[in-house]
C-alpha cells in the first residue's frame, strides 16, 4: 500500500487539486473504494481545506495498511464472534503503535465516514461498528447523534472516550513578561498580535499590510475599530474555511501595529526584491511558510527563555478567557459570547461555551481591562 500526493495535473470535474491524496495497492493499480470515497468526500464540500486532505489520506492509508499487514478484507464486516474490523484497528493502533487517543479518533473519524459511504453505495451490508449511549455536548463530532434527552446521545461505541481537556492560556502577568521578555521588535509583534485579537497561526502570519492605517488620520473616533478579515479580497488574508469574519481592535493596538509597520517592518521589506503582502516577513523579507509553522517554533522557544509553556494557539485561549471575563464584568449590553464567537471565528458557539469553564482559574486582578493590562508598562520594552 501506498500513499501519493496529487500534482497540479491532477483534475476533479475541471478544478486542479494538486496535493490530493491517492492510495495505490501494492501492485500500484488505484485503491479504488478508498479514493472514490475522499474524491466523493471533496467534491460535497465537507474536505473544504486542505489541511485535511493529508489527515485523511493518512487515516486510510494506515488502515488499509493495518488489514493488508494482517490478511484481512475490509469488506468482512461480519466476522462471527471476532473483534469487528474497526474495533481491530483501534486497539492496534492504541496497544502495539502507541498512538494517542486524539490521533486514533480522528482516524477512526475518517474511517467510520467510510463505511458509512460504502454501505449507501451497497458495498458492505452493514456497519461494522454499533451506537452506544453516552453523554455529549451539542455540537460535538465524531458520529454523536444528540437527541433530546438532554445531553444523552447515541455515539459511535469504536470511538474512544475523550479526555475532558480545557484549553491551556497564560495568566495576564505571564502574558505581559512573555512580551516584556521578547527582544526581537518583530516576535513581540506577533506575540502582541496574538493576543489582542485572538488571531490563528496562519492568520497571524498572512496578516495583510493592507489592512494596517494610522486610524488618527480617520474621522472616526471610535475607542474600538473593525477590520474585515476577506480570504478573497485579494490581500493573501488566510482564515479557517476561508471564511471572512470582522474583527475589532483597540484604536490604541492599531497605531502600534502602524507604527510597527513603518518604523520596524522595513528593515525586513528591503531585504526582498517584490513587495510583499503579509505584515509580517521572515528574516529573509519573505513571507512565513506552511501557514506560519515557523512562528509556532519561534514562540515556543521564546517561551522556553522565560520559563513560560507557550505556542500560537495558546494565545488565542488567553485572548478569549480574558476578553471573556472584561465582557461578562460590563453592562455595555454587548453579548459575550456572541462577541467572542465572531471575533474568534467559530462555526458554533458551541466551541466558544468552553472558555466560560476557564475563568474560574484567573486570578482577582484578571477583571481588569485586558487591552489596559497588555499595555501597561510594556511600550518602551
Amino acid at each position: 500500500m501506498e500513499l501519493v500526493w496529487a500534482t497540479k495535473d491532477f483534475v476533479i470535474a475541471g478544478h486542479s487539486y494538486p496535493g490530493f491524496p491517492i492510495l495505490l495497492m501494492d501492485t500500484m493499480e488505484s485503491c479504488v473504494p478508498a479514493n472514490d470515497f475522499i474524491r466523493h468526500y471533496l467534491l460535497r464540500g465537507a474536505m473544504g481545506s486542505k489541511k485535511s486532505w493529508p489527515s485523511i489520506g493518512r487515516a486510510l492509508y494506515d488502515f488499509f495498511s493495518f488489514l493488508n499487514a494482517h490478511n484481512l478484507d475490509w469488506h468482512d464486516v461480519d466476522r462471527g464472534e471476532e473483534k469487528a474490523l474497526v474495533a481491530a484497528y483501534r486497539d492496534y493502533s492504541k496497544d502495539e503503535c502507541g498512538l494517542r487517543n486524539s490521533t486514533i479518533r480522528q482516524r477512526l473519524h475518517y474511517i467510520c465516514r467510510f463505511y458509512e459511504y460504502a454501505l449507501k453505495q451497497g458495498w458492505v451490508e452493514r456497519l461494522p461498528f454499533g451506537y452506544e449511549e453516552r453523554t455529549v455536548k451539542r455540537g460535538t463530532s465524531y458520529l454523536a447523534h444528540v437527541d433530546g434527552r438532554g445531553n444523552k446521545g447515541l455515539v459511535n461505541d469504536v470511538m474512544p472516550r475523550k479526555k475532558k481537556e480545557l484549553p491551556k492560556f497564560l495568566t495576564l502577568a505571564e502574558a505581559k513578561q512573555l512580551i516584556k521578555g521578547t527582544t526581537n521588535p518583530h516576535h513581540r509583534m506577533m506575540i502582541k498580535l496574538g493576543l489582542h485579537t485572538g488571531l490563528r497561526r496562519e492568520e497571524i502570519a498572512t496578516f495583510p499590510l493592507a489592512y494596517i492605517y494610522d486610524p488618527d488620520k480617520t474621522s472616526s473616533r471610535e475607542r474600538n475599530l473593525r477590520i474585515h478579515l476577506d480570504p478573497n479580497d485579494g490581500h493573501g488574508m488566510l482564515t479557517k474555511g476561508n471564511k471572512a469574519r470582522d474583527i475589532y481592535v483597540t484604536r490604541r493596538f492599531l497605531s502600534e501595529l502602524h507604527r510597527y509597520v513603518i518604523q520596524t517592518r522595513g528593515e525586513r521589506s528591503a531585504i526582498s526584491r517584490s513587495e510583499q503582502k503579509p505584515v509580517f516577513l521572515n528574516q529573509f523579507g519573505e513571507p512565513f511558510a506552511d501557514d506560519g509553522k515557523c512562528i509556532g517554533r519561534i514562540i515556543r522557544n521564546i517561551g522556553k527563555t522565560l520559563n513560560i509553556k507557550v505556542h500560537p494557539h495558546m494565545l488565542r485561549h488567553t485572548y478569549a478567557t480574558h476578553t471573556l471575563v472584561t465582557l461578562q464584568g460590563n453592562s455595555s449590553g454587548i453579548e459575550p459570547l456572541v462577541f467572542l464567537q465572531r471575533q474568534l471565528g467559530h462555526n458554533s458557539i458551541q466551541s466558544t461555551i468552553i472558555y466560560t469553564h476557564l475563568i474560574n482559574e484567573l486570578a482577582d486582578d484578571a477583571v481588569l481591562a485586558y487591552d489596559d493590562e497588555l499595555n501597561d508598562d510594556v511600550e518602551s520594552a
